[in-house]
């Protein structure tokens, strides 16, 4: 059974900050059957000497499953943390990672280069997709490094291509190698 979630009031925020705040959003399309547990994302990123923020209120054996949807995990406490998803090929948000596989498929289909059908045939392959979002407004350099080497984690361990939002994909040696950019002419 599904853990209830805690509902903030919409007073919690005034009704005019979601509209300006913007989110950036970085996918990992993981080919990998199933997600490791967040212990072994926390373990990584403390070997790169980041300090990852869990929730005060996680319970540790939260830290071993491996069928988790979704968690926040700070950089800086004086920062907003990041969101981090995992959308499977299975289970309740599946419809989410269909959504997400169709539309990045659409785009690539545009593209007809060899490095475009590399991130295609990741893409196709996908079991799960890992995403991260973070407020633009409240990222440091030390946030996008952070949320670097969550990726990279994801990229490395479940056999995975990374996509950052109006930028592209990303060979696994950082290079990006289909440019999804908007360029104003």
């Amino acid at each position: 059974m599904a853990k209830e979630l805690p509902i903030l009031p919409s007073t919690a925020q005034p009704a005019d900050s979601a509209q300006a705040e913007l989110y950036q959003y970085s996918r990992v399309f993981c080919q990998k059957e199933h997600s490791p547990p967040l212990r072994l994302l926390l373990e990584f990123l403390k070997s790169r000497a980041q300090t990852p923020i869990t929730p005060p209120d996680m319970d540790d054996s939260m830290l071993d499953e491996w069928a988790w949807v979704q968690v926040t995990l700070g950089y800086d406490p004086n920062r907003k943390p990041i969101q981090v998803f995992c959308a499977r090929d299975r289970g309740s948000y599946q419809d989410v990672f269909d959504k997400e596989k169709k539309q990045f498929l659409d785009l690539l289909s545009a593209y007809d280069d060899v490095e475009a059908g590399f991130a295609r045939g990741y893409v196709e392959r996908a079991r799960f997709v890992l995403t991260t979002r973070f407020a633009q407004n409240e990222m440091t350099d030390e946030g996008y490094d952070f949320n670097g080497w969550i990726l990279e984690f994801y990229q490395d361990q479940c056999n995975g291509i990374v996509q950052i939002d109006n930028q592209g994909f990303y060979s696994p040696q950082g290079e990006l190698i289909v440019d999804l950019s908007f360029k104003e002419e």
